[in-house]
């Protein structure tokens, strides 16, 4: 990774294996350089509102995309969900939810804080590459990113 202005991905996974997986998926199909991985909800906040380990200038680290397991440490998936929706500067950056969880009180708080997809990882290797290289191409090159008009800082 060279500069954090230039993540287009970030993966916030606390499970190493998950994370490898959907890592080498992007690697494999070439769909994104710039992908941050992070193993918790409290580096992913600090990352995106410029704290801690990554303070500079307000609002310099907008991934292009969002892949957010929901069971982390420090701060789970949906504490990080209403921040980032609730703050006018990150709202539009979209934000997936990569969960092993079925729960339908994890889809329904998921949809109700503005989740813009709820995928549940499927446990097969090969399936759960096709998932993440279908998301990154679909997120990345298919979607229309957001414009800077899009993120109001106010």
């Amino acid at each position: 990774m060279s500069d954090a202005t230039e993540i287009e991905i970030l993966l916030v996974e606390d499970n190493m294996a998950d994370a490898e997986l959907a890592l080498h998926a992007f690697a494999k199909h070439k769909i994104a350089n710039h992908v941050l991985h992070v193993k918790d909800g409290a580096e992913a906040l600090d990352f995106l509102f410029s704290r801690g380990a990554y303070s500079g200038p307000p609002f310099v680290h907008r991934p292009r995309l969002i892949l957010l397991d929901l069971k982390l440490p420090k701060i789970d998936g949906l504490q990080v969900l209403t921040e980032i929706k609730r703050n006018p500067a990150t709202r539009a950056i979209p934000v997936i939810l990569l969960t092993s969880s079925s729960e339908e009180r994890d889809l329904v708080a998921s949809y109700q804080l503005g989740v813009n997809s709820y995928i549940q990882k499927p446990v097969n290797f090969a399936a759960f590459q096709e998932v993440v290289r279908q998301l990154g191409l679909y997120w990345l090159v298919v979607n229309k990113e957001p414009p800077a008009a899009a993120f109001l800082t106010s």
